[in-house]
């Protein structure tokens, strides 16, 4: 079970995500005491202005003593130049930022940046559905398609951060090409982003309501039409669901892990499929294996998020790693 900061002080936590930013102050015990959000598409200019002053305002309100500020980010983070490297599909503006350094140098403050759905395992492993496991995947289907890995109580980051990119492994190789430049990505199946473009692009899409635009697509209307019968919605979560049990599958048989946690905001939606998925995932992976594996489908939520941009500040602070992005004044 992973170690507990002795340090009395407050972490700060910030999650930049593809629909929202939030940012909360995080005890050593992981519970978020408050927090701050705004959505992602209103940030205009530099969004470190916009992360800084999310920061400033929940310092303010805490009136305590601030340790580190952690912050994940879309997108993958290179450890050795802790820069962030491409693609960032939501906010290309950051890409190729040295953010860590550029916040702590405005803060004072040290800070750690990594992917945002690392983070986010290690908050799961520290605090959440992994807390007590050696060995831990989170499978995190939002409006892209991330994925954490811990193994033996370690983050697993790859050679220049892109360890975990399981949103862009294929799972289908004729398949479109997806944002990435790949092609029959997961994300383009499973992923709000996916699912919404997947319905606005086949004959007979679900609209929602009489009048309305393709263009209001969402994924939880293609959901919520699916269950009440219309055939496209529905051949569209059946592709969700096989993808993500054959994705399951694929971790079950190649990391073995002790817990698989699939969260996210498309979650929610899936949380009532799981017995689809799970039998989807049983045609690819080895039984036992599956068998051994926990598998939870946790509907997603900003203060998850939080935890985990704070969680990654303790994990960098005990010094089990030689870095990530990470800026010490």
């Amino acid at each position: 079970m992973p170690g507990r900061a002795t340090s009395p002080d407050l972490i700060v936590g910030v999650d930049v995500g593809g629909t929202t930013m939030a940012a909360g102050v995080v005890t050593h015990d992981g519970e978020v005491i408050l927090d701050a959000r705004v959505p992602t598409q209103t940030v205009h200019g530099d969004a470190l202005e916009t992360i800084a002053g999310m920061i400033a305002g929940v310092r303010e309100q805490v009136q305590r003593p601030i340790a580190a500020v952690g912050v994940g980010v879309p997108g993958p983070v290179d450890v050795t130049r802790g820069s962030i490297g491409e693609p960032v599909t939501h906010l290309p503006e950051l890409q190729g930022r040295r953010l860590a350094d550029e916040l702590g140098a405005r803060l004072g403050l040290p800070v750690f940046m990594d992917n945002d759905v690392n983070a986010l395992a290690l908050g799961e492993w520290m605090f959440g559905a992994g807390r007590g496991a050696r060995s831990l995947v989170v499978l995190a289907a939002g409006t892209g398609f991330g994925a954490g890995i811990v193994l033996d109580g370690r983050l697993v980051r790859g050679a220049v951060g892109f360890g975990g990119e399981l949103g862009h492994v294929p799972v289908r190789f004729d398949g479109p090409r997806c944002w990435c430049g790949g092609r029959g990505c997961l994300a383009l199946y499973v992923s709000g982003r996916g699912i919404a473009a997947a319905a606005r692009a086949r004959a007979g899409v679900v609209h929602g309501r009489p009048g309305s635009e393709p263009a209001e697509v969402t994924a939880p209307l293609v959901f919520r039409a699916a269950a009440a019968g219309d055939p496209v919605a529905a051949a569209i979560v059946d592709e969700a669901c096989q993808a993500l049990g054959a994705m399951i599958g694929t971790v079950v048989n190649g990391l073995n892990p002790e817990v698989v946690v699939v969260t996210g905001g498309v979650a929610e939606s899936l949380a009532p499929l799981e017995s689809r998925i799970l039998r989807a995932a049983g045609e690819y992976a080895f039984a036992r294996a599956l068998a051994a594996t926990r598998v939870m489908i946790v509907p997603g939520d900003k203060r998850v998020g939080v935890r985990g941009a704070a969680a990654l500040a303790m994990y960098e602070m005990r010094g089990t790693e030689p870095r990530s992005g990470r800026a010490t004044p």
